[in-house]
Parts: C-alpha cells; sequence; structure tokens
C-alpha cells in the first residue's frame, strides 16, 4: 500500500500545481484597473493605466471648484470614472492651458554652482554618471438611485446621481454602460454614508477606435463645502502605484492633514500669485495664494481617507531651486589645474634657483697643513 500512495501523492500535488499556475495566469492576464481621485476604468478586455494624476483645488471659505486631469495609456477606447462630492455639483469643461500655466509658474528655479576641486564627472574624475534632477447623502424614503442630469460634455458622457444604497449606485451604473470593479459599492459605503453625490462620466475619444492615450480634456467640478476637501477613498481600489500632483488656490498657504496612506505630501511651490492673466487668473481671483503638492501612492491599497486640507502654520513662499554644479574654468582651463601647475611651476622656479646659488659659491680653501 505504501507504493501506492506515492504515485497519488504527486498526482495530487501536481495538480494543486497546475490550478495555482492557472490562478497566476489568470491574474497576469487580467487587465489591471487604473483609479484616480474617482476610479478610472477600461471596457472589457482592454487596458488603461493612469501615471498621472493632476488637479487644482480652489476654496474660498464656503464653495470648492476642482479642476481635474488624468494622464492615461492603453489600448482601451472607452472608459468609466466617478467623483464622490459632498453636494450637488456643476459639471463643465476646462481649458487646459490652465494647467500650462501652472507648469510654468510652479517650475523650479536653475542656478549654477561653481566648484573648484574636481567632483566625479569632472576631468580627472570621470568614472561617476552624472544625474539630472527630475521635474516636480438622501433621506429616507428616497429612491436608492436618483438621476439629477445627464448630458454630453464634448467626449465626455456625464450622469450627476444620489444614491441611499451602494449595491443600488453601483447596480444603476454597471446597467447604464459605467464600467466599474467589483468592490467599487464597499469602497462607495462611507460616501453613501455620509450623504454625498457622485459626478459619473464616460470617456470616449472624438474618433473611433482610438485609444485614450495621453492628457485627457480636464473638467470642472464646482460645489459648496466647509472645508476643504480632495476624494481619494476610490483611489485605494488601484493596482498600479498612483501620484497626485494637487495645485491649492486659497487665501493662505495649505497643507494636507495626514499622509492618507501615501508618501509624506511634499510641498514644491508656494506662494503669492500677482495677476495672473487668462485661465489661471480667473479661477484665483479671490484665493491668491498657490500651494503645489506632489504626492506618491506606491500602495494604493493603503489609502484609507481622503484628502482635508488646512491652512499652514505661515504663509512662507516656497519655490524648488535645481542646482547645476560646474568645475571653475580660467579661459577654458580648470582653475585648480592653472593653480596646480603654477604651483609646481614656483616648486620648480624655487628649485632651480636654489641650485644656481649652491653652484656660484666660491669653494672653500682647503685647511692648512698643522705645523
Amino acid at each position: 500500500m505504501f507504493g501506492q500512495r506515492r504515485p497519488r501523492r504527486r498526482t495530487r500535488l501536481l495538480a494543486v500545481l497546475l490550478i495555482l499556475t492557472g490562478i497566476q495566469l489568470g491574474r497576469i492576464a487580467a487587465p489591471a484597473p487604473a483609479l484616480a481621485s474617482g476610479a478610472l476604468l477600461p471596457g472589457a478586455g482592454r487596458q488603461l493605466t493612469v501615471g498621472r494624476e493632476e488637479s487644482v483645488l480652489r476654496w474660498d471659505g464656503t464653495r470648492e471648484q476642482i479642476v481635474l486631469r488624468l494622464t492615461a495609456d492603453g489600448d482601451a477606447d472607452r472608459a468609466a470614472w466617478i467623483m464622490p462630492v459632498p453636494h450637488r455639483a456643476t459639471v463643465a469643461l476646462a481649458d487646459p492651458v490652465l494647467f500650462d500655466q501652472l507648469h510654468t509658474l510652479t517650475a523650479p528655479v536653475h542656478r549654477t554652482r561653481r566648484h573648484f576641486w574636481p567632483e566625479d564627472g569632472d576631468w580627472p574624475l570621470t568614472t561617476g554618471s552624472a544625474t539630472s534632477p527630475g521635474p516636480p447623502g438622501a433621506g429616507a424614503g428616497a429612491p436608492r438611485v436618483g438621476v439629477v442630469d445627464r448630458r454630453r460634455l464634448g467626449p465626455f458622457d456625464v450622469a450627476q446621481l444620489t444614491a441611499t444604497d451602494p449595491g443600488a449606485l453601483d447596480g444603476w451604473l454597471r446597467s447604464n454602460g459605467f464600467p466599474f470593479p467589483p468592490r467599487l459599492d464597499t469602497a462607495l459605503q462611507p460616501y453613501v454614508a455620509d450623504h454625498w453625490e457622485y459626478v459619473a462620466v464616460r470617456l470616449a475619444p472624438a474618433t473611433a477606435d482610438t485609444a485614450l492615450h495621453g492628457a485627457l480634456d480636464p473638467l470642472h467640478l464646482a460645489f459648496a463645502s466647509d472645508r476643504p476637501v480632495y476624494p481619494m477613498r476610490l483611489s485605494g481600489l488601484a493596482a498600479t502605484p498612483q501620484s497626485l500632483g494637487l495645485y491649492v488656490l486659497a487665501a493662505h498657504r495649505m497643507e494636507p492633514r495626514s499622509a492618507i496612506g501615501g508618501e509624506r505630501p511634499r510641498v514644491v511651490y508656494a506662494g503669492r500669485l500677482g495677476h495672473p492673466a487668462g485661465e489661471l487668473g480667473e479661477l484665483a481671483a479671490g484665493t491668491p495664494y498657490l500651494t503645489a503638492i506632489g504626492q506618491e501612492f506606491p500602495y494604493p491599497s493603503r489609502i484609507t481617507a481622503d484628502h482635508v486640507l488646512r491652512r499652514a502654520a505661515s504663509d512662507t513662499p516656497f519655490q524648488q531651486v535645481v542646482y547645476e554644479d560646474r568645475l571653475r574654468e580660467v579661459a577654458g582651463v580648470p582653475a585648480w589645474l592653472l593653480t596646480v601647475a603654477a604651483a609646481l611651476l614656483l616648486a620648480v622656479t624655487a628649485a632651480s634657483l636654489t641650485a644656481v646659488r649652491h653652484s656660484r659659491r666660491p669653494p672653500s680653501a682647503p685647511p692648512s697643513p698643522p705645523r
């Protein structure tokens, strides 16, 4: 009997290994959902990754505005996205020029810093490699899902919804062509409990069979809010690391209350605006202080809350400075080399003069013989 058990054990072990391999291959083959502050999901059988999320958050004390732009990559030609909001929102298209203005305004200042002695990368120390800096709810008895508005905005199909049941909201989205992950109803539960509303968006490119790629058209949302809040909970469903760039316009310098599960938020720019023109000038009217915040989320599943912002301890301005280290030169020749050459020349000259003096001394007379 012992001899018969061994083949059976091998067969069972092989079956277990085949099952585990199949599960793993299924995970690899399945398209990983890519989520932003809302949730951005591709259609069936397609892949879509959100590599960058940029938003402008303007708060004047009673009303909040968010201009959101996502940078996507993949082969999906359809996708859906949802943003929870604390009160009824207005939705409109935004001008992408706004982000160009912000990028220019908050770009690091480049300065040259000279050093005397050669460092790694300078001749003759050329073994290292130089690195370049990187850039920076509803009451009882109401319908479980209410459609406040639904309309077309450019390439977007926008539905504004209310819900008293996360499962019913999830079902409405799916039955109306908004693809979302299986765990969405669980992730929406805190917003339903707090009686928030929702802006659901289906994205489609202007022409058929064109993949959603690069920076998507930005959307402008506005709603009442007694505190500046940026919804981030749904990003916890993402399967890939997330990157957030948040521009905050307010009366004073602002900061996040916590890291909400990501790396420590970093301020990349802070300053009082003068009189900017165009889109930025219109949005910044009455909120003249700009704080630019960057944050990385290597493990999105650790995101457990929304970003709530507060006034910083001071309005100290800040701008990144990128130093370019260069070797100090004189007429194209390293200053250290000229210094060393001059020192060697002085040493040789001094040695030569000493030798000449010794050679010109008269020979000393021989001692007199003893008498």
